[in-house]
């Protein structure tokens, strides 16, 4: 049934950040004391506020860097390389993962809120250099983020997309909606399912799923 489900897609679209590797990793540990300290920095605000800003924007704009360009006039480049600049250690190479990814026929894409420098990183250390034809950052979609529709509709016209016969796999719930508006099959990849009209699939082992796609 679900191998059914999947037989007409031909993109197919995966967020990075407990996605592509599993959030026990806790890489965004790291990146929200990155944030923490940007924002204290930036706004010479304490600690306090600024994780309260932090939480705050990503609930309103979809990421805390929207919230501070719209709210703050950020630059956006100076801000990706500083969130970003974190240890890799808890990562394992995935081999496994790494052949399901790669035995999906058409084009597979990487498309995050993060930067694409940063996914390179990640990829590197996951095991999964090579099997996607190309990754794409907030930068490519001229620092919308997900889940504005825009953001998704910039990244996917630059790589031909055709989201009649795509897929997105993502962590986050809010980002599967615009996908699913615009016919896409989506994939919710988490350790617990939220219910949710644009959800069509949960998984908690993205390898087990795609392995049954086949």
């Amino acid at each position: 049934m679900i191998a059914q489900a999947f037989s007409h897609v031909r993109h197919w679209v995966f967020d990075l950040d407990n996605t592509l590797y599993p959030p026990e990793a806790r890489l965004f540990d790291q990146i929200e004391v990155k944030m923490t300290a940007w924002v204290m920095q930036a706004l010479q605000v304490q600690k306090a506020e600024a994780d309260r800003l932090r939480r705050h924007y990503w609930q309103l704009y979809g990421t805390t860097l929207a919230g501070l360009m719209a709210e703050h006039n950020m630059d956006p480049e100076g801000y990706l390389h500083a969130v970003h600049d974190i240890r890799f250690d808890a990562l394992q190479p995935d081999p496994d993962l790494a052949a399901q990814i790669s035995a999906l026929p058409g084009r597979r894409i990487v498309y995050t809120n993060g930067s694409a420098p940063y996914a390179e990183k990640v990829l590197a250390a996951r095991g999964l250099t090579g099997c996607f034809h190309a990754i794409y950052g907030v930068e490519h979609a001229g620092f919308r983020p997900k889940p504005e529709r825009a953001a998704f509709e910039t990244v996917f016209a630059r790589d031909g997309v055709d989201p009649a016969r795509a897929a997105m796999f993502e962590d986050d719930p809010r980002n599967l909606a615009a996908p699913h508006a615009m016919g896409m099959r989506t994939v919710h990849v988490a350790p617990e399912p939220h219910e949710a009209p644009h959800i069509e699939h949960h998984t908690d082992d993205l390898g087990g799923f795609l392995a049954r796609l086949r």
